[in-house]
């Protein structure tokens, strides 16, 4: 290996491998006995709706390159084919382990909890007769068998939907042979049904095992020879020419309408249909064989999902807890206030998400607040934020919102969103042509003795109450000037026409903030080089963007310690001898989902932290309005730094990526057990956030 080029391939780790190799270290919580057993079940059903996910769209993208004939070669130097090729191989072992998951350690291991998810030809005749009645009352009445014949063509197939197609035999009312029909489920029907049986047994069956059962019922007459599974999956990635169109959201709601119908990109089937089966139905959505997906057993594992709320059994999951709040913040405080004091620092989910909510309520409720300003990316269909928002702007506050309309599989509930808050009089804006407005900013401007006073809210997550409890985030509430008068420019800046402002605290893409942290970067390679303190410590979702990994190999060449904590897509190639001996790079998979993106410069001792709504991805630093901002309390910076330190002890929940790219769990039969989500939950719960009485 040439180490003397930092672009040479194989430095480089596939995106889309990397991706896959993610889903494996999810799946690996399904397999992992310390876990809730109903948990597991959860993340296997994640690890399926994450590959489901990585088809819509990285498949998608990569299939569409080829049929355009496109030569781009990756960074790691795979051809479009080559991937297309390397996946096809990986997520063939993926769905495997899936299914031995499900077939061989949790159904089994659930049924000896009493609760039986019970296929057809395990049903008792009392729970076939209740199902029976249940097809004829319920299922029947809202199925349609479509027969195929030259009059009647294939149907059109939604994307993820659940579809069976039925062998025939026999002859019609008209006369004409019968050899397949096309039965879809519609997704009103629930995939999950309780079978009310008595005793402490809790007996569950799929929607695919009922039908399979008394499809006959449908078809008078005739013989059924067979009933198969199957479902497609569709490019699910929205294309709107914002330069050709005048007005976004109309554009988006037209091409969502199209989103179910994208061009196929897999095929799944149940294991038992025959090959002439299959192979017709690839010929119906032109596809081959390295898009083929046999299943052994439901051919949606995502819909299993279901069960976690059908079994009220807490002793299969998480032990509840109950976000913490810092002193400052309880008991009705008024939160203005509380800012005035000084910053005020929350680490979601271990602190509650209720002082965000309780920010935008209490100013919608204050006279001497004058105007609201707010970014949404994800705010969830049923938002109290936007309940917040809507009940400001009928109190006559001056309401500004910049929605994202493409945050991608929200764009609906954006829609939405958007026409409720511009019917509550709020002002409504979608952001930057060619730019997703993905900062996550709140501002509240405050008529105060001394003058008008900006209380500002920054986080690295979204403002959703819902993910707020799953997702590991940071939120800064403050009243700084700098800061107040920097997010004023961004506001600006996003719903105006305005040069790029000059910021002075705050970094920003796609405006200064990849230049910031390369040089950043470097700076530590010069202290290193001068014999002063050099770290880094970088926390985030994804690390693919090429010139921040070439930074990181320079700065690892001079010396610099380099720890990185990559939750998912990691593309830089660790442990590479001339290059890379001084990066190590982790992945933490547990309870809650690592979201937070967090950046520690050592900087010859007067250290830095920066947080901020950003990956290290092509597109956060070139294609999206991001935003990072720096802790400036040092018991922020101690507390978050200290935090950072104990995500790199982890040996529970860790994963150490090896220069081959594969991971290799931490942690021994010998080892004392370190688990960085449960020493935040315990140290919450002791009250005792690092001894700081709960630092705020």
């Amino acid at each position: 290996m040439d180490v003397q080029d930092l672009k040479s391939p194989q430095l480089y780790i596939n995106r889309e491998l990397s991706l896959l190799e993610f889903n494996q270290r999810v799946l690996a919580q399904a397999y992992d006995e310390a876990v809730p057993l109903l948990e597991r079940l959860r993340f296997l059903c994640i690890a399926s709706g994450n590959l489901d996910e990585f088809f819509e769209i990285r498949v998608a993208g990569l299939k569409q390159l080829q049929e355009l004939g496109s030569g781009l070669i990756a960074a790691d130097g795979l051809t479009v084919a080559e991937q297309l090729g390397a996946i096809h191989g990986r997520a063939e072992r993926l769905v495997a382990e899936q299914y031995r998951c499900l077939n061989e350690i949790l159904l089994p291991r659930l049924a000896a909890r009493d609760i039986l998810l019970l296929g057809h030809e395990e049903w008792s005749a009392a729970a076939r007769d209740w199902l029976e009645r249940y097809f004829d009352r319920e299922v029947a009445p809202v199925l349609s068998p479509l027969g195929l014949d030259p009059a009647r063509p294939f149907p059109r197939i939604q994307n993820k939907s659940l579809n069976f197609i039925v062998s025939l035999e026999g002859r019609d009312a008209f006369g004409r042979d019968s050899e397949l029909a096309i039965v879809q489920a519609p997704r009103s029907l629930p995939r999950v049904v309780p079978v009310p049986i008595e005793g402490a047994q809790r007996v569950l069956v799929l929607l695919t095992g009922i039908v399979e059962a008394f499809v006959r019922r449908l078809f008078s007459g005739i013989r059924v020879l067979g009933c198969y599974q199957f479902r497609l999956t569709r490019n699910s990635d929205l294309f709107v020419d914002e330069e050709e169109i005048d007005d976004l959201r109309r554009a988006l709601e037209g091409e969502l309408a199209h989103r179910r119908y994208g061009a196929a990109v897999r095929l799944e089937t149940s294991s038992d249909c025959p090959e002439d089966i299959v192979q017709f139905l690839q010929r119906q959505f032109a596809l081959g064989e390295q898009d083929t997906y046999r299943m052994p057993g439901p051919v949606n594992l995502n819909r299993l999902s279901a069960v976690y709320d059908l079994v009220p059994r807490p002793d299969l999951k998480y032990p509840a807890f109950t976000p913490g709040l810092p002193a400052r913040l309880s008991g009705g405080t008024d939160l203005f206030a509380a800012i005035r004091q000084k910053d005020v620092l929350l680490h979601h989910p271990y602190q509650s998400f209720a002082p965000v909510m309780d920010f935008l309520r209490q100013a919608a409720g204050d006279p001497q607040v004058l105007a609201i300003k707010q970014t949404l990316y994800r705010a969830g269909s049923d938002s109290p934020i936007v309940d917040a928002l809507v009940s400001a702007a009928a109190a006559g506050k001056d309401v500004t919102v910049i929605i994202e309309l493409r945050a991608r599989f929200d764009e609906e509930a954006n829609i939405e969103l958007s026409n409720r808050l511009q019917e509550a009089g709020a002002h409504v804006m979608y952001g930057v042509v060619g730019y997703k407005t993905h900062a996550k900013l709140a501002m509240v401007v405050r008529r105060e003795p001394g003058g008008i006073r900006r209380y500002c809210h920054l986080g690295t997550g979204n403002y959703h109450p819902r993910t707020a409890r799953q997702y590991t985030d940071y939120g800064l509430f403050t009243c700084r000037d700098e800061v107040g008068q920097d997010v004023h420019e961004l506001f600006l800046e996003l719903t105006s026409l305005t040069r790029t402002p000059r910021l002075k605290c705050l970094l920003q893409s796609p405006f200064g903030l990849h230049e910031a942290m390369l040089a950043k970067i470097d700076r530590e390679a010069e202290h290193a080089r001068a014999g002063r303190p050099a770290r880094i410590i970088a926390k985030m979702n994804a690390l693919v963007e090429q010139q921040s990994i070439e930074a990181l190999y320079r700065a690892a060449r001079a010396g610099v310690k380099i720890d990185l904590i990559v939750r998912g897509v990691c593309a830089l190639r660790p442990l590479v001898p001339g290059v890379s001996e001084n990066i190590e790079v982790r992945s933490i998979v547990g309870r809650f989902l690592e979201h937070s993106r967090v950046f520690f410069f050592e900087n010859g001792g007067n250290g830095e932290i920066y947080c901020a709504s950003a990956d290290w991805m092509e597109r956060n630093f070139f294609h999206r309005v991001e935003v990072a901002f720096p802790i400036e309390r040092d018991a922020h910076r101690q507390r978050i730094l200290e935090e950072l330190l104990l995500a790199l002890r982890d040996n529970t929940q860790a994963w150490r990526l090896l220069s081959d790219g594969s991971y290799e769990r931490l942690g021994g039969a010998d080892e004392t057990r370190i688990s960085v989500q449960a020493e935040l939950l315990a140290r919450h719960a002791a009250g005792s956030l690092f001894g700081a009485g709960g630092v705020a």
